[in-house]
């Protein structure tokens, strides 16, 4: 089923294009930078080429075989380079759960949507955090997978090498049922089947974060009384930092066409720009950062089965802010050096922590995507009274 609803007015922000595509039981919201074919990939911006799409994005198709219904393209931080989800040309998306406060980007109007129950589950793209950075910020479960398992024909930029694309839910079953149809090799092996959670080995990262969401992962980990264990890394900074060189430079490549165009917003033309000047040494250098860094975890994960970090520095910006044009890149402290090492990574709120949002991020071994889902529901199922997970959403 394919109807198009042309004069339907969209009912936030949080969409770019409303459709309806498909004709299964759980609704899918796709961020407007995969394709969706007779649907253009505006990718949040008045300077992309707006030509309909020729053919779905391999994910797309994929959701369309199963159980699934799009409703229509997601808003985003434009050409899904911004951590905010501030968007002039299109419109801010506003954060169901915390109003105040930014939804996060750049699948920003992915994550809104499914906050406010306008969708099952959402497409978003990942590269330095923009899909576990939103769910944090809203209080939902994100989903990055090891890098490359997940197609990405069909997305914008075409190449990538972060760029993952991710998933948003409410409900962890929900999300592993989906990732099972964009990825054939998922599996869905129950957590049973694994080593018993006493016998689980999880290492905890915390530099960098504030006192009080350092406090607040640690007073979590401390209600599960499982084996921790301080995890060592030291090179994460330098990986937070050769993320960015690499996301500045890929992104400036991929759109060195449209860098001059007169209605491209000022923050993503002043980072374009930026990234225009990254050397070809200077890429280099954070290659070699990449390398290190692979090592220095693939070290970790034969002492510990899973890394356990916050998934926020701080509390996010607050929306007043980040639309008078105050920017936080520190917001993907813990997230961004995940792109570098394509390592699988989930989001979990705390529902129970307060007024701000709090979540962990939950990062395994590479390929290890379905373990790290059935890892996730074991611990949401064990420990709802310390994650509040079955909280519900306004």
């Amino acid at each position: 089923m394919h109807t198009q609803e042309p004069n339907k007015p969209l009912s936030s922000a949080n969409w770019t294009q409303r459709f309806r595509l498909g004709d299964g039981s759980i609704t899918v919201g796709v961020k407007d930078c995969i394709a969706v074919a007779g649907y253009a990939t505006a990718c949040g911006s008045e300077a992309c080429d707006a030509t309909p799409a020729a053919e779905h994005a391999e994910v797309v198709a994929r959701l369309l075989t199963g159980d699934y219904t799009l409703t229509g393209k997601t808003n985003l931080h434009e050409l899904a380079f911004g951590m905010t989800g501030v968007n002039t040309h299109t419109g801010t998306p506003i954060n169901p759960r915390y109003p105040l406060l930014i939804t996060g980007g750049s699948s920003s109007g992915s994550a809104a949507a499914v906050a406010a129950g306008e969708v099952d589950i959402a497409l978003g793209t990942d590269t330095g955090g923009s899909v576990r950075l939103p769910a944090a910020c809203c209080g939902i479960y994100g989903f990055k997978p090891t890098y490359g398992r997940v197609s990405r024909q069909g997305l914008k930029p075409e190449h990538s090498s972060l760029d993952c694309v991710g998933l948003f839910a409410r409900s962890l079953p929900l999300l592993s049922h989906a990732q099972a149809t964009l990825d054939p090799d998922f599996g869905q092996t129950p957590f049973a089947a694994q080593p018993a959670l006493e016998d689980l080995r999880i290492g905890v990262y915390l530099d960098g974060s504030v006192d009080w969401m350092a406090q607040q992962i640690q007073s979590t980990l401390a209600g599960f009384n499982l084996n921790t264990q301080p995890a060592s890394l030291p090179s994460f900074d330098a990986a937070y930092q050769a993320g960015m060189t690499l996301i500045s430079q890929e992104t400036a490549q991929a759109n060195a066409a449209i860098i001059h165009h007169p209605r491209l917003g000022a923050d993503v033309q002043a980072r374009l720009m930026a990234g225009s000047q990254i050397t070809s040494q200077q890429a280099a250098q954070a290659e070699a950062v990449r390398r290190q860094f692979k090592g220095e975890l693939a070290e970790l994960f034969e002492r510990v089965d899973v890394l356990i970090t916050p998934a926020l520095v701080d509390v996010p910006l607050t929306r007043q802010a980040a639309m008078a044009g105050q920017q936080d890149l520190n917001l993907s402290r813990f997230l961004r050096p995940f792109n570098l090492s394509g390592n699988p990574a989930l989001v979990i709120p705390i529902h129970y922590a307060g007024p701000q949002p709090v979540a962990l991020q939950l990062v395994a071994n590479h390929h290890r995507d379905a373990w790290l889902c059935a890892l996730g529901q074991h611990l949401i199922t064990t420990y709802s009274s310390i994650l509040g997970a079955n909280h519900v959403l306004a």
